[in-house]
């Protein structure tokens, strides 16, 4: 007879139609409880079932070591013990990493759903389940709206997408654990979990904690709000798709007419401004999506907006969007913190500021500059260059006109208003970032103190 929770989910998988009797299933197993404990039900399922558990799936991300290499060897097992093949990939998550600059956590999750995707044809399977819990659901879901996410961000976690289904969002990982401590089964534990500088483990081992001794149903309140939003997002879409403010697409940029627009219920017309962003290659973050609906909505017949790798143009009666090569002159001001970093909207680059003390300077290449902290008055912002703009070039034997700096260093004059210019609290130029200091704030006294500057570019990634 099967196990309590191995009828739940069999009745999680009907109810929401996650697959079909002529499915074929593959588990992706990491070695931890939520995974075991995943296939060992579906497992439980298939000797019954119509539908075909084909195997499993298993992704080394050799982060740990002997550790990852231990997770393999147990997943093996798992997969001898029960009889089913297993397809194992190594992914080198750390050089993934180093090249396109993106976090541990987010690189591995990069590399591993493609992954997924090419053994699953290995495997001849045609649906892939992964251990998704209410937890890991209410955790995603405060994450994002930490982060400023709107609905479709906080749907968070869905139980089908693609291939890719999720049996046990209604389940809580302690559920699971009792219910492989039960069948006398064992699992692995991730050390890499208990790592607080991962926003994620932050969340659980704090506030997840908190929510869960102080508001028992929290963390189930959360997955259901999250499966509300997802069906409030699914709608509001097909609305959006069908609400007549027809997206054009001229031969540069995507275009809207302005009138259609704001006559639309504000959350379907928001999903209209966020589909034209996509579609004209940026990314719509709610508070974009929000700071062009007000721009279109606005008394005023004309007006600009930098958003992420896009500037939006409002003249007269069209909304566009576009990403022309002379139009991503930096028209915003950016605060810098020091240390800190800000990413330029309108270029998709980065400047990263960082703090040195000691006799040795930092080393710095064409992208970077080394500056004396005291030399500078914060707080430091970020801006385009402006008419009139001037500033001492380390070296030069006086003031120079920022024009005549770009000149000489063959910047290209479409380019110009590309460059990322740091200025103090009182305006002052101190970097032309790629090109040149401001002789004031050369290196004299290392030990008193240094600012490092770093332009993170496409170029330089």
């Amino acid at each position: 007879m099967a196990s309590p929770l191995a009828r739940r989910v069999a009745r999680a998988i009907r109810r929401r139609a996650l697959w079909t009797d002529d499915d074929r299933v593959a588990v992706a197993v990491s070695a931890g409880a939520d995974s075991v404990a995943l296939t060992r039900v579906l497992h439980e399922l298939a000797v019954g079932a119509a539908w075909h558990l084909t195997g499993l799936i298993h992704v080394n991300h050799g982060l740990r070591g002997a550790e990852s290499d231990d997770d393999e060897a147990f997943c093996r097992a798992l997969s001898s013990e029960l009889g089913l093949p297993i397809d194992v990939t190594r992914v080198d998550v750390t050089a993934h990493a180093a090249r396109h600059r993106r976090s541990l956590e987010t690189s591995a999750r990069e590399l591993r759903y493609p992954v997924f995707e090419t053994a699953a044809l290995r495997l001849g399977a045609t649906v892939v389940v992964t251990g998704h819990t209410a937890d890991d659901q209410a955790e995603t879901v405060l994450l994002r709206l930490f982060r400023g996410a709107g609905i479709r961000g906080v749907s968070a976690i869905r139980w089908k997408r693609g291939i890719y289904a999720r049996p046990l969002l209604e389940e809580r990982r302690g559920t699971l654990r009792t219910y492989l401590q039960n069948a006398g089964a064992t699992f692995r534990e991730d050390s890499s979990n208990v790592d607080v500088s991962i926003a994620r483990n932050r969340l659980r081992h704090g506030l997840m904690g908190h929510l869960s001794s102080g508001w028992p149903g929290a963390v189930s309140a959360l997955a259901r709000f999250a499966e509300l939003a997802a069906d409030d997002e699914a709608t509001l879409s097909q609305q959006a798709v069908a609400s007549g403010a027809r997206i054009l697409s001229p031969s540069s940029g995507v275009e809207l007419e302005r009138s259609l627009l704001t006559a639309l219920p504000p959350p379907v017309g928001r999903r209209v401004i966020r589909d034209a962003m996509e579609a004209a290659g940026g990314r719509a973050t709610a508070r974009d999506v929000l700071a062009v609906w007000r721009l279109a909505r606005s008394a005023r017949p004309r007006g600009r907006l930098a958003v992420y790798r896009l500037v939006v143009e409002v003249t007269g009666a069209i909304v566009r969007f576009a990403e022309p090569r002379a139009r991503r002159a930096i028209v915003g001001d950016y605060q810098l913190a020091v240390p800190g970093t800000v990413l330029i909207r309108e270029t998709g680059t980065m400047i990263r500021a960082s703090l040195f003390t000691g006799a040795n300077r930092p080393e710095v290449g064409d992208w970077s500059a080394v500056l004396q902290l005291a030399a500078l008055n914060l707080p430091l912002a970020v801006r385009g260059r402006r008419p009139g703009d001037r500033f001492h070039p380390l070296g030069a034997p006086g003031s120079r006109k920022l024009q005549d700096v770009l000149v000489d260093r063959k910047v290209p004059a479409d380019r110009r208003g590309e460059v990322p210019i740091v200025v103090d609290c009182k305006g002052e130029i101190v970097w032309v970032a790629g090109l040149a200091i401001a002789h004031g704030c050369r290196v004299t006294m290392p030990e008193a103190g240094m600012v490092k500057l770093d332009l993170e570019t496409k170029d330089n990634q």
